[in-house]
């Protein structure tokens, strides 16, 4: 492992690998596999090596399905080792003797981070490089003992995560999430609901008293190694029973099953109509063929038990993080936890400036404008006939700064709405009044868009100061607004953001938050270029900007020791609400 890929309080699992994926998938290409068969097998045995990739494949061979593209679904799981886990582990053997087994039962001790998602085969490399980055950069933020406290009711059993310690990993869930989605088009849910660690779910009524006398006996505090885990398991075979073959079975028929001793095989419930009694149909789990087995010769398995694991991440705590009062030792049942959540606004980001942490570039959309509520012809509806200004609707401003040429310029340069207004405030309450606003034309939206076909005539920077506006009137743009061409092509509006996005971070100081608010169109043309990834097409280019609302915004982060920039979860919480249209009592009231 490269030195600049080490951080000081993370290391990443199965060192040991002296190939990586790429390499592995060359291997097979070479003895002649087909590539979409080749990348299945790897993907089903973890990408670990090509021995055992070479092996699913040979017991694979007759598989019916082994040509079919079916994507495998992935989970990202937060997993206790050292003595939190046995005492877990423990845990799950006794309550399983007393009480039976119940649902928690089907998978080993996790926190769920992310919920099943699908990746296709040639992508699954990208999810390995994204976690690795994501744990990396949470690597010093990761709590060194996650505070748990025990819930109980009729039908559940666990341990819920403290709010303060939730918030990070929410953090963290979200993180690989967003770029999961940007990088290997993989619709990932993060879990940002009540965190927790089920000990037991959907059992009997009248186990409750013994399962919660049991689970008192756990320590959460425990000495724990908790590790970030991404799994995958086979999504045709969710909903059926696993079972586990207790005897080796040769078959008699052509339409019975091989089977081995420890062999998995899938059964579905809900069809075993045609078989008779003592006998099931089922699919193996080590050859994928269906047939007829003994179901005497099996016994129950756990649904886990055919997972793969394909990569993890250990977080090693660092010692300072939190000091020993902070941290919570004892059980106690349905017990609050009373960690505070201070929620951040942009002048908390702003204030990181001044400290030792990673510099971040926040880009946000700018709040709503008049002309998204009503319309390019917003002007005409609030000018008089002598061409006066006038406050036609609430939502209009009460006035319209001054500006040396005509008012009608507004048509083509709107101000924010007086909710766009209340937006922007709330977003950035308390914003330091010490920070000047630096404009820069460079960061202007693609001119291809521009109605009126020329670059609009903007309020100087001497308007804006007189109109209260906090201007730092030194700064010089790296694109002057002469140099905006009009009707530019996509390329080069894509260079020209590559460019000044570059400009920006290399005149701003190495640490702390840089600002930028720019439009729809700024997330994606300065984020992308930022992380080095690829502009988007063309034609899907304005279909994206759609989607993102008044101050929707991303945030990245510079890994200064690998010299790259990841996006994670912005710091600044989202705002949502919903529309307010124009009502007419006339016509609703009224009406007949």
């Amino acid at each position: 492992m490269a030195v600049a890929e080490t951080q000081l309080y993370a290391k990443v699992s199965n060192k040991r690998r002296s190939k990586s994926p790429s390499a592995l998938l060359e291997s097979l290409l070479a003895k002649g596999f087909p590539a979409h068969i080749a990348q299945k097998a790897l993907v089903a045995t973890g990408q670990k090596s090509v021995d055992d990739a070479a092996k699913w494949l040979h017991s694979h061979c007759n598989d019916p399905s082994l040509d079919d593209p079916i994507p495998q679904e992935y989970a990202l799981y937060l997993c206790p080792t050292g003595h939190l886990y046995n005492c877990l582990q423990d845990f799950w053997k006794e309550s399983k003797r007393q009480c039976g087994k119940n649902r928690a039962h089907e998978i080993f001790p996790h926190i769920t981070l992310c919920d099943f998602f699908t990746c296709e085969d040639q992508k699954v490399e990208l999810l390995y490089d994204i976690l690795k980055r994501i744990c990396n950069s949470f690597a010093q933020r990761f709590p060194p003992t996650i505070s748990l406290s025990l819930h109980s009711s009729t039908s559940y059993l666990g341990f819920f995560v403290g709010d303060s310690h939730a918030n990070i990993l929410k953090e963290f869930a979200v993180a690989f999430s967003s770029e999961a989605s940007a990088m290997a088009d993989c619709h990932v849910k993060p879990c940002l609901k009540q965190l927790h660690l089920t000990l037991a779910h959907k059992f009997c009524p009248h186990h409750q008293k013994t399962l919660e006398q049991l689970a008192k006996c756990i320590n959460p505090g425990e000495t724990c190694q908790w590790v970030a885990a991404l799994y995958s398991r086979d999504m045709r075979f969710v909903h059926y029973q696993t079972l586990r073959a207790l005897f080796q079975y040769k078959p008699q028929n052509i339409d019975e099953l091989m089977i081995n001793v420890g062999d998995f095989i899938y059964v579905n419930p809900m069809q075993q109509s045609n078989a008779s009694e003592g006998w099931v149909i089922g699919t193996s789990h080590q050859t994928g063929c269906r047939g007829f087995l003994p179901e005497n010769y099996t016994e129950r398995a756990s649904e886990s038990d055919t997972w793969v694991k394909h990569r993890e991440h250990a977080f090693v705590p660092d010692p300072n993080f939190f000091t020993q009062s902070a941290i919570e030792r004892n059980v106690k049942l349905n017990g609050e936890v009373h960690n505070p959540v201070v929620s951040r606004s942009v002048t908390d980001v702003l204030s990181l400036q001044y400290t030792g942490l990673r510099r971040g570039v926040l880009v946000m959309r700018h709040g709503e404008r008049v002309d998204q509520v009503f319309g390019k012809s917003w002007l005409q509806q609030c000018l008089t006939a002598d061409g006066k200004y006038y406050r036609a609707d609430l939502n209009f401003p009460s006035t319209l700064p001054k500006r040396k040429d005509s008012v009608k310029h507004f048509d083509h340069d709107p101000p924010l709405s007086s909710c766009g207004v209340f937006q922007s405030r709330l977003i950035g309450l308390k914003l330091d009044q010490k920070v000047k606003i630096r404009v820069e034309p460079g960061l202007f939206e693609w001119t291809k868009w521009e109605a009126s076909r020329v670059i609009p005539s903007f309020m100087t920077l001497t308007e804006l100061t007189e109109a209260s506006y906090n201007i730092d009137t030194s700064y010089r743009g790296n694109i002057p607004l002469s140099s905006l061409v009009p009707s530019e092509s996509y390329e080069e509006y894509v260079c020209r953001s590559s460019a000044v996005i570059k400009d920006i971070i290399t005149a701003c100081p190495s640490k702390g938050v840089i600002l930028i608010v720019g439009h729809g169109s700024s997330l994606a043309s300065f984020a992308r270029p930022l992380m080095g990834l690829p502009a988007g097409d063309s034609s899907d280019f304005a279909q994206v900007v759609r989607k993102i609302p008044s101050l929707g915004m991303c945030y990245c982060e510079e890994l200064e020791e690998e010299k790259k920039w990841l996006m994670v979860n912005p710091p600044v919480k989202t705002l949502t609400h919903g529309a307010n249209a124009a009502f007419n009592w006339r016509n609703i009231i009224m009406e007949d």
